[in-house]
């Protein structure tokens, strides 16, 4: 039985051919489009568009029904998703246990204590909200804590207002691209066949790259406004403590056992268990933990950053599942095969144009999928399919993968990374008259991070720096060694 077969065999036969096949994932593109444009995205949301896609695909196929339904399980049994899924599960409770922890509020006190101003404290919020993403692998986790504690203090000490959202925003990309924990990294890795720390190692070159840069944009142009009051900024330093960056032990543990070769599940683990040791030691109740009860209306729950950090990707968790059946209707139907075929004819066996082909393929579909982990997915079996077939190693198909869906996720105005800033930055209002609330559409073209790892890729594309072929063993091989 081929790739592309159900269980009996045969392919499955779509009205209208093998590009009809694309519906559910088309309607979903559509269905995001319009939600983020009319600002009503959620991952719920998202998700109904899917099951009406899948839905909808029905009544396009020739094959049996059955045929049909057994494709969308087959895709959603995959153990790319699988594994992903249990990742991000044990991702999402240690990032939330070092928040639980204070470890934002011991990086905001370090910066507080520096008593910068204007574009050095741009510059330096740009570098805490890197390490924080980095620590915790969570990008949308770092734009939600740095914009409330950070943002109010910036705009105090004479911050440009765009630029300290487009740095906290650049410093998500910076870590959800480079971090070991970060679903984008699992995902990047899992989809192309990689180890986790390999990626890491492999990718750093590309991250540091468009670091610099943004790092010296953001200290030029980050200030020139008005310097607030003294009173709001010694209230939001009360706010924040150096006890928390206790912390960085467990995040720097899981750091070295991952790069060391250990399984991202053992690092995690060992990262979880020291947190809440040291969270105890520090006097932290155990209810901010775990906590299990009976609420007054006599409804059990389940509360603490342990439960927190499984809820918080439990939609995200169903919408990769749909989108990866979406996606494997496409293989089943020969689709992908078709897509490759179109790709590899205008490609004509150069490797350049094969990883054109692969920032070109990423970047589309981060255009319409406003989720960069849900946009990763979609593009995944391209970037794998094309790779393989020019032999490119998997770290430089995954980085591909991550780094254009990493960037793009935090620039684009509709982009679920964006919006969620905007809504941030919007909440605080309410606690501080002297907040300005900067739209989407403003900070997009500030996000320096993002834009120059697009900038890199596509330069590593053109010129080939970086390029690594597979060895015989999987070892990366240069281009000057290779032998194909």
């Amino acid at each position: 039985m081929n790739n592309y077969a159900n269980s009996n065999g045969k392919r499955l036969q779509f009205y209208g051919g093998k590009l009809t096949a694309t519906f559910p994932l088309v309607f979903f593109i559509i269905w995001a489009i319009t939600l983020s444009v009319t600002g009503l995205v959620t991952e719920q949301a998202l998700i109904l568009g899917m099951v009406i896609g899948l839905g909808f695909g029905l009544f396009f196929t020739k094959s049996k029904w059955s045929d049909y339904a057994e494709a969308l399980f087959n895709g959603m049994s995959q153990p790319i998703g699988v594994i992903s899924i249990v990742a991000w599960f044990w991702a999402g409770m240690f990032a939330k246990l070092l928040s639980s922890g204070g470890l934002v509020e011991g990086l905001i006190w370090t910066g507080l204590q520096l008593n910068l101003e204007g574009g050095w404290f741009v510059g330096l919020t740009f570098i805490l909200s890197a390490l924080f993403a980095t620590a915790v692998g969570t990008g949308y986790g770092t734009v939600a804590a740095f914009g409330i504690f950070m943002y109010p203090a910036g705009i105090v000490l004479g911050a440009d207002p765009v630029m300290m959202l487009a740095a906290i925003l650049s410093g998500a990309v910076f870590g959800d691209n480079l971090a070991p924990v970060s679903d984008t990294t699992i995902v990047s890795a899992a989809t192309q066949e990689a180890d986790v720390p390999g990626v890491v190692r492999s990718r750093f070159k590309y991250s540091i790259a468009a670091a610099i840069p943004a790092l010296i944009l953001f200290i030029i142009f980050g200030g020139g406004h008005s310097v607030g009051d003294a009173d709001v900024l010694r209230q939001l330093e009360s706010q924040v403590s150096p006890e928390g960056l206790l912390l960085l032990i467990p995040f720097a543990l899981v750091i070295i056992l991952a790069l060391m070769g250990h399984h991202l599940l053992t690092s995690l683990t060992w990262g979880i268990v020291t947190s809440i040791v040291m969270m105890f030691m520090m006097g932290t109740p155990m209810s901010n933990v775990i906590s299990i009860g009976m609420s007054e209306d006599g409804s059990p729950y389940v509360e603490g950053a342990l439960m927190a950090g499984l809820g918080g990707y439990f939609n995200m968790a169903i919408l990769v599942l749909l989108i990866l059946s979406g996606a494997h209707l496409m293989e089943e139907a020969g689709t992908m095969e078709a897509i490759k075929q179109a790709f590899l004819k205008w490609i004509k066996g150069a490797v350049r144009r094969a990883e054109m082909a692969i920032y070109g393929i990423v970047a589309f579909l981060n255009v319409f999928i406003t989720i960069n982990t849900a946009a990763e997915i979609a593009a995944a079996p391209f970037v794998r399919n094309i790779g393989k077939e020019f032999n490119i190693h998997p770290y430089r198909r995954a980085n591909f993968l991550d780094t254009v869906s990493s960037s793009l996720g935090y620039i684009f105005p509709w982009s679920g990374g964006v919006l969620l800033a905007w809504t941030t930055i919007k909440g605080l209002t309410e606690q501080y008259e002297f907040i300005e609330v900067v739209s989407p559409t403003e900070v997009f073209p500030f996000v320096f991070q993002g834009w120059g790892l697009m900038i890199v890729m596509l330069v590593a594309a053109l010129t080939g720096w970086g390029l690594r072929y597979r060895g015989k063993n999987g070892e990366e091989v240069r281009p000057e060694d290779y032998k194909a």
